[in-house]
């Protein structure tokens, strides 16, 4: 069928009538205009892939009628411009890009169909660990390290950018993804095949909004999705509401981005905006730099968003322009968007849309804040850190509490390192570290962070060397403009050196502590501290020994870990003393913004931009010269302990199997609320206790080739085992926090992953209970596809982190919600029942399904598959033995 909208295709410039464009105004509908930006963008692809098959006429009027679609649940597709991955998600789709071309030969078809059809990337910036710091050459050191350890998982990716046509690699030691998307990838408005059109994307980590910040629509969605859009199939979604968020006033001089986001965060966490696009408007937005819209859209996942968007206006344009962007390719954007009535004057009050709901703060209202001590909505003004964190001591356990008896509240052990006597008590900072997308990619705070360097160590003021610090840029482009402000040095002289260009702390690869501090730690059973500028602070995921994590600003990191406690007013206390016995108040070094922005305006030019992103794909010599297979069906290597063959597509027939109900299920696992992906598949350090090292012992490993589990995604036997593995997990049979549960049927205390195989052995089909946001946190699919791999068939809870509920569709799991007022505790559920969850033989989108208990209750919960594509996947036993059926047919 052909579109049944060409007729709104035109030349964008009549001189060069072979490049064209959908004009939406051509379509007459006074609605149009009317419409959020984000949704316009929603409905331009709708228009430009309409095919009656995929895309329906029907749901580009869904579309166009979203002011009254907009709370009826409608669904619709989407098909973005790109996808973006990382190491860690992208080593797992890349072996099920791999598994699937063998499933489709065994099934007769012809392999190659499982090729990428939509542009994908791959940044390789998640493996990389602070092994070495507070030394000149500690970069290069990690970056080795880095290497040795991962050059099976680097030499399958390599395989796979020569196998899969477009799939670009990033090679390590590069940048972070989201901020090398910002400063290079993202294309703001595509130019291909004789069309221009918007740039958007979905990827495989949940920090992809931060693109929403230059105006590029995108959000992260579950790996096994994310393979299914590079497949060339479009995302089923529901058609959002979409909240405006209105920013007026201006920061004042001390405000950092950082303090803006984590404030924007405890608002829209109180608002609720879960499954919803946020949409920002007003004259405060033109304040803002690109960098700072950056770092609020990065921040989505914590508020709760699906997306957090920006639209285009003049500052994007002046980004893009300073990023070394090609000047041709700017003026193109500019008309095009325009022409579409998408380029945004934000002090135009006509322009503005209607939303679903209109909120907002004034940028004037903002104090310093921190957030912590375990989640990042949890915001606490600097001024009151002191004493939350000493509430927070005594609390009851749980995200605002330690449990921590009041005669304890001043242990202090004493200990010695490197020869020199020092003590820690609760609050003591161990880790210090300015990392993460959300704040390196932002010039002004990462300045503001070398001139509070810079004054401290002219104030005479140093650092605890027991302290780890680190520095990791999110590209090359950060440490060119510190050196060439001269700020570098002063950072270096703290402790702050490069240590590697990726995730690192922020995503747990923090590396060991020191002995020394470990065994104080765990003798006084003490809080210490990790303060770092990421995203994520979730309990047991940046350091097994840090308890309390507080996400600040790079300055604040700096000033935190020079005063060596997060128990410090700053008001009233000195961050520090220096030789001569003067005390030194963060007043006295903090730098003013307008300092920052004279630094920025004279170091941050475009050259620096074109210089490191002109040879990013072939600076890393290591990587040049890595020798991959060339093959387009994967020899897998039954040896290996990185890369596997894994078993989801065993048995796959062409033909479909009935759904059946789940009779007499074991609960494995008993949880309450905020369960993370962090808990149920770590990314960090694989215990050496654990079913995974074990694993890995048994087939010749020692404990220093472990790696992590991130690293190790591309193995279904290393991560079956770690799933469930978080030290910091608390499941209900146990009341303690330990990777075990109980064996129902004898009693018996275990392994989760050991309990999980004897029920598997026994034939009992496995359950799990959960509170509210179960799930939240990183994308991952191993969330999905670890607990799938155990055997669990379904999860019963309140509530579910957008992103995570999807996966477990796309593998088939089945997502199960109490009814409104109902949950464990009010049902009277302990757990120990068995459980029958009745699946009919005709299902419908988010139906209400029964549960029977052995003990005769019956109750009702809703099956949230929620749109008719998902419940496709699951009659297909999950997503990709959907595709592989399809391609097996063509």
């Amino acid at each position: 069928m052909s579109n049944p909208f060409a007729h709104l295709v035109e030349p964008l410039d009549p001189q060069k009538p072979e490049h064209k464009f959908f004009n939406l105004t051509k379509l007459g509908d006074p609605r149009y205009a009317r419409l959020p930006f984000s949704i316009r963008v929603l409905l331009e692809s709708a228009v430009r892939n309409c095919d009656g098959f995929l895309v329906k006429g029907s749901d580009v009027e869904s579309i166009l009628d979203w002011h009254h679609t907009q709370t009826q649940s409608v669904e619709v597709p989407f098909k973005p411009a790109r996808v973006i991955l990382q190491d860690f998600t992208g080593v797992p789709a890349v072996v099920d890009f791999a598994a699937m071309r063998d499933a489709v030969k065994k099934l007769g078809g012809d392999p190659e169909q499982i090729n990428p059809i939509c542009p994908a990337d791959l940044v390789i910036d998640h493996s990389i660990q602070v092994d070495f710091n507070r030394k000149s050459d500690s970069l290069q050191k990690n970056q080795d390290l880095e290497f040795d350890r991962n050059r099976e998982r680097f030499q399958f990716l390599k395989w796979g950018s020569k196998a899969f046509r477009n799939m670009r690699i990033i090679p390590p030691g590069s940048g972070i993804v989201h901020q090398v998307n910002l400063e290079y990838l993202a294309r703001v408005v595509f130019q291909q095949d004789g069309l221009y059109y918007p740039d958007s994307l979905v990827g495989t980590d949940s920090h992809t909004t931060m693109i929403d910040g230059l105006g590029v629509l995108g959000w992260g969605v579950g790996g096994i999705e994310a393979e299914a859009v590079m497949l060339g199939q479009p995302i089923s979604m529901v058609l959002p509401e979409v909240i405006g968020y209105r920013l007026e006033g201006t920061p004042n001089t001390f405000i950092t981005s950082t303090d803006i986001v984590l404030t924007i965060t405890k608002h829209l966490r109180q608002v609720g905006v879960v499954g919803k696009f946020v949409e920002f408007f007003g004259p405060g937005v033109a304040q803002l730099s690109i960098a700072d819209r950056a770092t609020i859209a990065n921040m989505c996942p914590e508020y709760g968003a699906t997306a957090a968007f920006f639209p285009v206006d003049h500052v994007s344009m002046q980004y893009l322009e300073q990023t070394g962007r090609d000047p041709e390719k700017l003026s193109f954007i500019t008309d095009y968007l325009k022409a579409v009535g998408m380029f945004r004057d934000y002090s135009n009050e006509s322009q503005d849309p209607e939303f679903t709901q209109v909120v907002g703060m004034d940028l004037s209202s903002v104090v310093p804040c921190c957030s912590g001590p375990k989640r990042p909505q949890d915001r606490v003004a600097v001024s009151d850190m002191k004493s939350d964190f000493e509430a927070c001591l005594g609390a009851k356990q749980g995200f605002k509490g330690f449990q921590v008896a009041p005669e304890r509240h001043v242990d202090s052990v004493p200990f010695q390192y490197n020869g020199v006597d020092y003590s820690l008590s609760h609050g003591s900072v161990v880790i210090a570290a300015i990392t993460s997308c959300t704040n390196t990619s932002n010039p002004s705070v990462m300045l503001g962070a070398g001139l509070l360097a810079k004054k401290a160590i002219e104030c005479g003021l140093s650092m605890k060397p027991y302290i780890k610090t680190s520095l990791s840029p999110g590209s090359g482009v950060v440490t060119y403009y510190l050196k060439e402000s001269g700020v570098m040095d002063y950072l270096f002289q703290l402790g702050f050196e490069v240590v590697g260009y990726g995730c690192m702390t922020c995503i747990g690869n923090s590396g060991p502590l020191p002995d020394p501090v470990v065994e104080a730690i765990t003798k006084g059973d003490l809080v210490a501290s990790g303060i770092l500028s990421g995203n994520r602070n979730f309990e047991g995921r940046v350091h097994p020994n840090t308890r309390a994590n507080y996400l600040a600003s790079p300055p604040l990191v700096i000033a935190y870990a020079i005063a060596g406690t997060v128990r410090i007013d700053f008001e009233k206390e000195p961050v520090g003393v220096n030789r001569d016995g003067k005390e030194v108040f963060l007043r006295d070094i903090w730098p003013t913004r307008e300092e920052i922005q004279s630094v920025e305006r004279k170091f941050v030019i475009p050259a620096m931009f074109k210089e490191v992103y002109e040879k990013v794909e072939n600076v890393n010599e290591r990587w040049n010269d890595l020798v991959a297979p060339s093959d387009k069906l994967y020899t897998w290597d039954p040896k290996s302990t990185y890369i596997k063959s894994p078993p989801f597509f065993d048995g796959l027939t062409r033909e479909l199997k009935t759904p059946q109900s789940i009779t007499d299920a074991y609960v494995l696992l008993n949880f309450g609320d905020s369960v993370t992906t962090d808990h149920i598949s770590p990314a960090g350090n694989i215990a050496r206790n654990s079913p995974a090292a074990r694993h890995l012992t048994d087939r010749g490993l020692t404990p220093r080739e472990f790696n992590s589990y991130g690293s190790r995604r591309g193995n279904d036997a290393v991560m079956a085992r770690g799933t469930f593995a978080n030290i910091r997990l608390l499941n209900k049979f146990l009341g303690k926090q330990a990777p075990k549960t109980i064996y129902l049927p004898t009693e018996e205390t275990m392994d989760i992953y050991d309990a999980a195989e004897r029920y598997l052995q026994e034939g009992h089909p496995l359950l799990v209970l959960a509170g509210k946001e179960y799930g939240s946190g990183s994308s991952r699919d191993w969330a999905a596809k670890g607990p799938f791999l155990l055997g669990i068939k379904a999860v019963l809870a309140e509530s579910y982190e957008r992103i995570h509920r999807s996966n477990l569709v796309g593998m088939g799991i089945i997502p199960l919600e109490y009814l409104p007022g109902d949950t464990a505790e009010g049902l009277e559920l302990t757990g120990k029942e068995r459980y029958t969850v009745v699946i009919p033989p005709q299902l419908t989108p988010r139906m209400l399904v029964d549960i029977k208990l052995d003990t005769g209750k019956v109750f009702q919960v809703r099956m949230r598959f929620d749109t008719d594509v998902e419940l496709t996947y699951f009659h297909h036993g999950g997503i990709l033995n959907y595709m592989i059926r399809k391609m097996a047919d063509q």
